[in-house]
């Protein structure tokens, strides 16, 4: 218990103080995060639209590769976004490994298929009546497609926290094809982990409390959102 109440004191200290590295570790946290999960929305809520609604040969296999693909291992990810991302690799040429960029990258391959089965779900649930009525409306394709994110804003909203928590509390992928390197590719999770490896308990508790300081407030903000859409 001492050893919680010197990292709960300490993670204040760290806050109060305005520590510099503190205070860029975190919104490097936010920044990457973020980034990721706005493009797997962008890859995931039109790929969960077309799986909803679309029957085609092989649509079970696509689907069961969306659910796999939620609980992806981000240690996985990262070392096959590493493989493509080294200098020997395919894309070596782009010169992005160890590098905010490659972070995204790996953040967005581990939150699209979080963002798309959530999304497609969420769609599913939908009368499929309500696609008929909107049509018979005069409704163009892309006026239907967004009548139906509206209506669906709940469940997409849910797939937007999910998505972000899947990636600002991973680790694995971080670490790997963005090296932990301090003021360029460091992130809360690998400074924690770095911190304990060190044997510094007391940092790594502090920064994970930030961590999930941080992680809790921008879910409680998406949560509020999520909530008013009810009324």
């Amino acid at each position: 218990m001492e050893m919680i109440w010197e990292g709960l004191t300490k993670a204040l200290q760290m806050l109060l103080s305005g520590d510099p590295v503190v205070l860029q570790i975190t919104w490097f946290t936010l920044r990457v995060s973020g980034t990721a999960t706005l493009i797997s929305l962008l890859i995931g809520i039109p790929l969960g639209l077309f799986l909803a609604f679309k029957v085609f040969p092989g649509r079970s296999v696509v689907v069961s590769f969306v659910n796999m693909g939620m609980g992806l291992p981000p240690v996985v990810v990262g070392l096959w976004v590493s493989l493509f991302l080294w200098r020997s690799g395919p894309l070596g040429f782009l010169d992005l490994i160890y590098t905010p960029t490659a972070i995204i990258i790996a953040q967005a391959v581990i939150a699209s298929p979080i963002v798309t089965g959530f999304s497609m779900a969420a769609i599913a649930q939908l009368n499929p009546k309500i696609r008929l009525q909107i049509l018979a409306l005069g409704a163009s394709r892309w006026q239907l497609y967004w009548l139906l994110i509206k209506e669906t804003r709940l469940g997409l909203l849910a797939a937007v926290i999910a998505g972000f928590g899947g990636v600002v509390s991973e680790v694995g992928a971080a670490m790997m094809v963005g090296g932990n390197i301090l003021g360029q590719t460091r992130t809360l999770t690998t400074a924690t982990v770095m911190e304990v490896n060190k044997g510094n308990f007391d940092i790594g508790i502090a920064l994970s409390v930030i961590l999930l300081t941080l992680a809790y407030l921008v879910t409680f903000i998406l949560t509020v959102l999520q909530q008013r859409g009810r009324y």
